[in-house]
């Protein structure tokens, strides 16, 4: 049975770097933003590549959910799903989701709309996540693991082994080192957002990220913060 890891994260929060640390165990298989066409589809958003995006994906929500649960066999031992939690828009169905073995990667919403507004021009609070990721936290009765992307770099070896403990798998040092380059299993968006991720081989170690907020941006943070803070006073502490 192929235990299926989905990790639920907002925009520029490590999630990417995440994704390759477990792409790059022999045992599993990584799926990358699976909902992303179907929310861009079915919300007209306008984001980067987005016919790319479109005509690459599924856009059939249910399908894409069958693809995520559905009985594997053959399968690898473990399958890692990068989901983002602005993806969960209030129509999509949510109950397939306790289903998966799931984890909340949370940041400090000032750092995540500093660094969005570098790649887009406009930002809502719907777009980064937060505010997803607690309405999910509460869905699963309170029991699905936070962990805080700081943290998380600050001590990524002991967080991973974490990780594998609850995903049921073995650590293995190499989920911390990995090639630099694009794989098959990223999104067509890599070229608009994963700059940074295709030059790494590794975690960048910890440093405090300089935060400029434009007045609209100072918005979303006092709207997220809230939820973020709840989401963090719960959050894994190592």
């Amino acid at each position: 049975m192929t235990i299926r890891l989905a990790c639920w994260s907002g925009p520029r929060s490590i999630s990417t770097a995440t994704m390759r640390a477990w792409e790059n165990r022999p045992d599993t298989r990584v799926v990358d933003e699976p909902l992303y066409a179907w929310y861009l589809a079915h919300t007209g958003l306008d984001h980067p590549g987005r016919d790319g995006v479109i005509a690459a994906g599924e856009t059939d929500w249910r399908r894409v959910v069958g693809s995520l649960t559905r009985p594997w066999p053959g399968g690898p031992v473990l399958q890692y799903q990068k989901h983002m939690a602005q993806h969960l828009v209030p129509d999509l169905p949510r109950e397939w989701i306790g289903s998966l073995r799931n984890v909340l990667l949370i940041r400090d919403p000032a750092e995540v709309v500093s660094s969005y507004l570098r790649s887009r021009t406009s930002v809502v609070a719907d777009d980064i996540g937060i505010l997803q990721q607690l309405q999910l936290h509460v869905q699963l009765g309170g029991d699905v693991p936070v962990v805080d992307a700081a943290d998380f770099l600050r001590m990524p070896d002991a967080y991973l082994r974490w990780l594998c403990a609850y995903a049921g798998v073995p650590f293995t040092d190499a989920m911390l080192a990995w090639p630099a380059g694009p794989r098959e299993s990223d999104g067509v968006w890599a070229p608009y957002w994963y700059d940074a991720v295709l030059r790494s081989t590794g975690f960048e170690p910890y440093r405090r990220r300089r935060v400029e907020l434009t007045p609209e941006g100072e918005q979303v943070v006092a709207e997220t913060r809230p939820a973020y803070e709840r989401l963090y006073d719960v959050r894994l502490v190592l």
